[in-house]
């Protein structure tokens, strides 16, 4: 059953208030019923008491309107499923390419073929590049001779002076006579893993598991 009541406005005067509802079960005052309640304060307010503009916002702020809050959350699920599909879709499409990424071991590509890049600050003369089993033993050593500041790319393709194949594994890369500020690979980007959490997907190769984030160069 509906009834009138009063109710206080900001300046302790009583005010008629026809909307208000007595009885409907309610726990909490939804959106229209302030807004109602709002506009019956604002016309019957005393003009050299007006109501204070801080205490209108802190009561619109304390708002709790159940039905809203949940479509605002279906609304942002929906844009957090969109977006972790965006990042999926875009990671996706690196399967199949090749990352340089920061690493010390090199594995083979589709090819049988070990590529990778070593950065150096300063000029140097001499240094070699060992590519090492998992025994400690250098299947190959590449001489670099005389080279300038900068990146310095290098590559083998798994095969002896005979031509036959001596490496099929990932190799350990060893760098001799100089220091490089970094060493890196190339590695094939097998598949994408998309994690359960919602966050960054991971790209996955021979080297292990990467962001995309990681990748110096793409190929």
């Amino acid at each position: 059953m509906s009834t009138t009541s009063t109710v206080t406005d900001s300046a302790g005067l009583s005010v008629y208030n026809p909307y208000k509802n007595v009885g409907t079960g309610k726990s909490e005052m939804g959106q229209a019923d302030f807004l109602r309640l709002l506009t019956a304060q604002m016309q019957t307010q005393d003009p050299f008491e007006p109501m204070d503009n801080s205490q209108m916002v802190a009561q619109m702020a304390t708002i709790t309107n159940s039905s809203g809050i949940a479509e605002m959350n279906a609304t942002l699920k929906g844009m957090a499923s969109q977006l972790s599909g965006t990042r999926l879709g875009d990671a996706a499409s690196w399967i199949g390419k090749s990352m340089l990424v920061q690493s010390n071991i090199v594995a083979p590509d589709a090819y049988g073929q070990y590529t990778g890049q070593v950065t150096f600050a300063d000029a140097t003369s001499g240094a070699t590049i060992d590519l090492m089993d998992g025994n400690g033993n250098v299947l190959k050593t590449i001489e670099l001779g005389d080279r300038p500041a900068g990146d310095v790319n290098f590559y083998w393709d798994g095969k002896d002076e005979a031509g036959n194949t001596v490496a099929t594994d990932a190799l350990k890369i060893r760098v001799n006579g100089a220091s490089p500020s970094r060493v890196a690979s190339w590695a094939a980007i097998a598949a994408v893993q998309s994690p359960a959490d919602g966050s960054a997907s991971k790209l996955i190769t021979p080297l292990g598991t990467f962001s995309p984030s990681d990748a110096l160069s793409l190929a």
